[in-house]
């Protein structure tokens, strides 16, 4: 994976397709002020770097009777670097773990667990997360709403002129 400098048009392809993943080539084109098929080979050029890492729906956790969402404190008895890997690679097979975060503090990790409702939840934590391995405690907190949910990061268009353009074939 080879990382591509970023100059003006790349951060506004970047900008764009995080707001609207499913944008077509040629829209981002006329957004980004170029033509489409060099638009294409930025976007290409911009996935072999790994700046975008995949196109993913918004899908609303309610409408699948998803609803509540709790995060998760989890503390681990060891911290040697193959027991955080252990715990990583269990939550990753955990398909109501929707995100898992280790952090640096008091708490090893930070889940954020959907469920259908807080009976829902308590199941996983007493059949499966405080039942796995290595688990000294958790503490749980039930989100009672979302202010904001804004994936990704953000992009400034007119960063300083430190990028280097990649190369245009215009």
């Amino acid at each position: 994976m080879q990382r591509v400098k970023l100059d003006r048009i790349d951060r506004r392809i970047l900008a764009d397709l995080q707001a609207d993943g499913r944008m077509t080539n040629v829209e981002l084109a006329r957004r980004s002020g170029i033509s489409a098929p060099p638009c294409l080979r930025r976007v290409r050029a911009l996935e072999e770097a790994g700046y975008v890492r995949g196109y993913h729906a918004d899908i609303d956790p309610a409408a699948l009777g998803y609803n509540v969402t709790i995060f998760a404190h989890v503390g681990l008895s060891s911290q040697a670097e193959s027991d955080l890997k252990a715990f990583e690679d269990l939550a990753n097979t955990w398909p109501e773990v929707r995100e898992c975060h280790m952090l640096a503090g008091e708490m090893d990790f930070l889940l954020k667990i959907v469920a259908h409702d807080w009976d829902d939840y308590q199941r996983f934590l007493t059949t499966r997360l405080t039942a796995a391995p290595n688990i000294s405690h958790v503490k749980s907190a039930l989100a009672i709403r979302s202010a904001k949910v804004q994936p990704g990061v953000p992009i400034e268009l007119d960063a300083p002129g430190d990028f280097d353009p990649i190369a245009e074939d215009e």
